[in-house]
């Protein structure tokens, strides 16, 4: 099971970089020739080695920051139309994929609470 969620979530958040610098740079970028948005990537980057390294105290910190990228998607989906809002929506599938993955993974390698008598 663990080796599922981690693999869920290490594939949603590669497919999320890849998505968001494509998305910024060729497929449909704000300005002609690609946007600074493209910067937005790069975040992303920061929790990528521990999740692919199975580091639960970055699944834990990692699943409130990919909140940042589902508001955006949420927003743009709504606001944007064409081609943006569907790459906007499937931001929206990948932030909740990555999401419920490092929510359960977190929470099936926590330390058991021992009882002190």
């Amino acid at each position: 099971m663990l080796n599922k969620l981690q693999l869920g979530a290490s594939i949603s958040l590669i497919t999320l970089i890849l998505l968001t610098l494509a998305w910024e740079t060729i497929l449909a970028p704000l300005k002609p020739g690609g946007s600074l948005l493209m910067l937005k990537t790069l975040p992303l980057l920061l929790p990528l080695f521990g999740i692919l390294r199975g580091k639960r105290y970055t699944y834990q910190w990692s699943c409130m920051f990919i909140l940042f990228y589902f508001t955006e998607g949420a927003v743009r989906a709504w606001a944007d139309t064409g081609l943006s809002a569907k790459l906007a929506l499937l931001e929206v599938i990948l932030t909740i994929l990555f999401f419920t993955c490092t929510i359960f993974y977190a929470r099936l390698t926590r330390q058991p609470k021992q009882i002190s008598i």
